[in-house]
């Protein structure tokens, strides 16, 4: 199986002004993410809207389907990509931090939504998602879905691992002080459970944060294939499946595994 070219877009920094701003902005990406051979771009945590969502999140949301999604999934297709992207999305009355996965025709391949919270601000506003392990196909590889804060939990990233993920997306908004998440512990992440992470951050100020950049591609063998710095930046890199057989082959970790003894890492905490 031949390697899979993506792209990571970090950024643009601030709020778009506009749905028509944002949507612009993103198709500028898929253009130069083609052009450059990728075939899968990934974008930050609620990419469409900005962060910084202020108090009224359903103002700034839609349902699953809404007028945005189509235009992404337009976008796709007229550039031949799948689409990664991060946005609110509203079921009822309640509102999700969500991505999709949308497929080079177009297509829905899968939706996510945020199953661990980051504190007081995205508590107020969105409600978490109770479904882990979201994965699709695509050309070979079995893709999974995270945000941002998911990837700091060890036990979501292993359950990616046991259920196959081989590629884990993780559109993200991570603020500084805190880029050793990004240097040190995506990586660690992508090499104890012998996957690659696509780690695609926010960057700037926005609101009260000032996010870190330092979008990567993690692989499993230890390696960083491709790093961002703290501005917009388009990062293209190759998942390589020889890569990632050879190393599940010489780093075990899944199968040395003894679930049996685990049991306390699945009661509350003390």
């Amino acid at each position: 199986m031949k390697p899979l070219r993506i792209a990571l877009h970090q950024g643009p920094p601030g709020v778009p002004a506009s749905r028509e701003e944002s949507l612009a902005s993103l198709e500028r990406a898929a253009a130069r993410a083609a052009a450059s051979g990728a075939r899968l771009l990934v974008t930050a945590e609620l990419r469409l809207t900005g962060y910084a969502v202020g108090d009224d999140p359903p103002g700034r949301s839609a349902g699953e389907d809404g007028p945005a999604a189509r235009e992404v999934s337009a976008i796709a297709a007229r550039h031949r990509i799948a689409l990664a992207f991060g946005r609110p999305e509203r079921e009822g009355a309640a509102v999700y931090n969500a991505v999709r996965l949308t497929g080079p025709d177009g297509a829905v391949l899968a939706d996510y939504r945020k199953t661990h919270l980051y504190g007081d601000f995205e508590a107020g506003r969105f409600v978490p998602g109770d479904r882990l392990v979201v994965q699709a196909e695509l050309d070979g590889l079995r893709i999974g879905l995270l945000i941002c804060y998911d990837v700091e939990f060890p036990e979501a990233v292993r359950a990616h691992a046991l259920a196959g993920t081989d590629l884990l997306l993780v559109p993200t908004a991570l603020m500084r002080p805190y880029e050793f998440v990004a240097r040190t512990l995506v990586p660690a992440r992508a090499w104890e459970n012998q996957l690659y992470i696509a780690y695609a951050n926010r960057c700037g100020p926005e609101g009260e944060w000032d996010f870190a950049g330092l979008s990567c591609l993690a692989a499993p063998d230890g390696t960083v294939p491709a790093r961002a710095g703290a501005h917009e930046e388009l990062l293209v890199a190759d998942v390589d499946p020889a890569v990632l057989s050879a190393s599940r082959a010489r780093n075990p970790y899944l199968s040395d595994r003894r679930p049996e003894l685990y049991g306390p890492l699945v009661r509350p905490a003390a």
